[in-house]
């Protein structure tokens, strides 16, 4: 799902922002280089970002996949999740995810992806985050905590930050070492080849010290 769509769907195209990153990308067959690289935050490590979103389709699909393609990365790689923000309600399914994140149920994903595209569920509101958290049955007061927190404040934005550095524009996107992006579009309108090529990204990441 692309920015624009999104923000049909959100109802906040006035909220549009100018891109910033790609720009700076030179296309090579199924990945871009960032052309400079982006600053990473991963010591020591091949760092890989998933930027995605709640309201996108396409996440959802490939959110199982990516699941287990995390689970058999080597130590040397770092992945993690990044929410684009490009709105207000977006703002709020990032805050929803860190909290996630922060609480260690992740496990609660596919839960919130269901909630958001087939019930229709302002997840974007803290108010309707609390009755989600009980319906779910969680410790309302410390999930809400953790949602309000400095904590996450300060993950949200963080993630804003990378979504505009990386210049990111649709979702679901992948990058690696700050250096590529690559996506299922660009790969052949497939998830499963996209993480190949995110493979081969990291092995020549790797190679090229």
């Amino acid at each position: 799902m692309n920015r624009r769509d999104a923000l049909q769907q959100l109802g906040v195209l006035a909220l549009l922002a100018s891109p910033v990153g790609l720009a700076q990308g030179q296309t090579e067959r199924s990945f871009k280089v960032l052309r400079p690289p982006v600053p990473v935050h991963s010591a020591g490590k091949i760092e890989v970002l998933e930027f995605f979103h709640y309201g996108c389709s396409h996440c959802r699909a490939f959110d199982p996949l990516l699941t287990q393609w995390a689970k058999r990365l080597p130590g040397d790689v770092a992945f993690s999740q990044v929410p684009v923000i490009w709105s207000q309600s977006l703002e709020g399914f990032a805050r929803l995810y860190y909290t996630l994140l922060v609480s260690k149920r992740l496990d609660l994903q596919e839960k919130v992806f269901v909630a958001v595209q087939e019930n229709k569920l302002s997840l974007g509101s803290p108010a309707v985050v609390r009755e989600w958290a009980g319906a779910n049955k969680l410790d309302v007061s410390a999930f809400m905590g953790v949602y309000g927190s400095f904590g996450v404040d300060t993950q949200v934005r963080r993630a804003r930050q990378f979504v505009s550095l990386y210049g990111v524009e649709s979702v679901p996107m992948l990058a690696v070492a700050g250096r590529f992006m690559t996506s299922a579009e660009m790969a052949g309108n497939s998830h499963e080849a996209a993480l190949k090529v995110v493979d081969s990204l990291i092995e020549r990441v790797r190679k090229e010290g």
